[in-house]
């Protein structure tokens, strides 16, 4: 493996190389943080964990692309989640915390991890810090992207798009010189499926019923700090800088 690897880095350019080097020498004066965001759709939290994953030098865990990338990598837990897929059921709980735990080895795990979409029930709650305990490191802190559903549905409901170049509108904050026009081609705009309220209400109601009982389990260890994710990004990304420092 080492080998391989020293082989792969003699193909790598000496200005990408040095420009991680500097990165990891930097990150070496970084304290350690273990985050969860939790947020509903369209609450910004895809906007602000790449800005939290380079301040602090996390790696950024997405379940569903942890599990993709098992199945495809054929790792032990990967091949015991592509035959739990393949039969139509749900991956175990045990399972996706395992692959987490395989994904903390990773040396751009080394100062701490940011979790987006896990845990979404409280007994993924309780097995993630049974897990963590094993390792001898805890959650450090639960990021809460509070925002009020008609806040939501006015930023969703308002997303229109143009879908041959991915150019993005919105009906209220960015909206296009002619209603449902794109200003370049003058070709009509759509809207997702995903994007029109009913959807949104149900996704919503999941959400809602679904995590809260995974924030009350972390308010009572005194870790969570609630985001007023309404506020625009520059001013959510100072209010978790201040959460964090």
């Amino acid at each position: 493996m080492a080998t391989s690897a020293a082989a792969n880095l003699e193909d790598v350019a000496s200005v990408d190389l040095m420009t991680e080097l500097l990165r990891r020498m930097k990150c070496s004066t970084k304290p350690d943080k273990r985050l969860i965001l939790v947020g509903p759709p369209g609450s910004g939290k895809g906007t602000q964990s790449p800005i939290i994953k380079d301040e602090y030098c996390l790696c950024h865990l997405a379940t569903g692309d942890m599990l993709r990338a098992a199945v495809a990598a054929k790792t032990p837990l990967g091949v015991k989640a592509k035959e739990a897929m393949e039969k139509g059921q749900l991956v175990s709980d045990d399972l996706v915390v395992g692959i987490i735990n395989e994904a903390l080895e990773k040396p751009s795990c080394q100062k701490g991890f940011i979790l987006d979409g896990f845990p979404r029930t409280v007994v993924q709650a309780e097995k993630l810090d049974e897990m963590l305990e094993r390792r001898g490191v805890k959650v450090d802190k639960v990021l809460n992207f509070a925002i009020d559903d008609a806040i939501l549905e006015e930023r969703i409901t308002g997303r229109w798009i143009h879908p041959a170049s991915g150019r993005s509108y919105h009906t209220k904050f960015a909206p296009p010189k002619v209603p449902g026009i794109d200003d370049v081609t003058g070709e009509a705009l759509v809207q997702r499926k995903d994007d029109t309220a009913a959807v949104l209400k149900s996704r919503l109601e999941a959400f809602h019923k679904q995590t809260e009982p995974v924030i009350d389990y972390y308010s009572k260890k005194r870790i969570v700090a609630n985001l007023h994710a309404e506020k625009p990004p520059k001013e959510v990304t100072v209010e978790v800088q201040k959460v964090l420092s």
